[in-house]
């Protein structure tokens, strides 16, 4: 007798066929949904619900992205972000899979919030590794309980999760938002440019500066945006990012 199995299934928020800065060349990005960090510069808090979506399963994504394939070029492929993309971790292994039986670059984009060495996670991390040829992580806050006013979480297995990538030197590219009143101190970016340097993997360093294009959404989800006043810094405060951060010194995504 056949053993009828019952197939994965993954819940999008949506989708973008030409996404051109979350990975290298142009790729096709899959937003999924849920996310347990509330960070207050989020733009996406429509993602943050973990019971929404459209359900898909690693076949029909597959199908819908290859589609894009000939405007990918020779860098390109697919980036799934979120939400936080780890949270439904059994469906990105099956959708990588199958993006890696047909040649497709594979890229996730995450926090790294439910990262743990504690079982049963580690054990599909490590096999979600095998068909992911680079992450794009985000480091919100170097400071734990700086994090944790932020994001709501320390960021204790975050960090766990960026050392153990380093030890195994699995492609990342580091990401920071520049957040004023919140990450934008010296004290934090040289602790931070310290520590993304005492890694071994970091093929790029991105400053993303603080933005306020999804405020709308607070409003229309009727939840209190709490940077209210807070503006973007200024191209003089970035720059002073990149000084301390040392981004400058990360280019080997160039010739990734």
């Amino acid at each position: 007798m056949t053993e009828v199995t019952t197939p994965i299934i993954g819940y999008v928020h949506s989708t973008e066929s030409f996404g051109s800065v979350d990975g290298p060349g142009i790729r096709f990005i899959t937003f999924m949904q849920g996310c347990r960090m509330r960070c207050e510069f989020c733009h996406n808090p429509d993602t943050w619900n973990m019971k929404g979506g459209n359900p898909y399963t690693p076949q029909e994504l597959y199908d819908e992205a290859i589609q894009y394939r000939p405007f990918w070029g020779s860098k390109g492929g697919v980036t799934v972000s979120g939400g936080e993309p780890l949270l439904q971790i059994d469906f990105l292994i099956e959708y990588f899979k199958i993006c890696k039986e047909n040649g497709v670059h594979t890229t996730i984009d995450t926090c790294g919030q439910p990262f743990t060495f504690k079982e049963p996670f580690f054990g599909r991390f490590q096999e979600l590794l095998k068909y992911t040829d680079l992450f794009l992580f985000d480091i919100k806050h170097i400071d734990s309980e700086g994090h944790r006013r932020l994001t709501g979480h320390p960021n204790n297995g975050i960090l766990d999760m960026s050392r153990y990538l380093s030890d195994i030197k699995h492609p990342v590219w580091i990401r920071h938002v520049l957040v004023p009143e919140r990450t934008d101190y010296d004290e934090y970016l040289q602790r931070l440019g310290d520590y993304v340097a005492s890694l071994d993997n970091v093929l790029k360093f991105e400053i993303l500066p603080y933005h306020k294009m999804g405020v709308y959404k607070y409003e229309a989800m009727g939840i209190k945006y709490r940077l209210e006043g807070i503006e973007p810094p200024s191209a003089e405060r970035v720059e002073n990012a990149r000084r301390l951060l040392r981004t400058d010194e990360y280019k080997d995504y160039l010739n990734y």
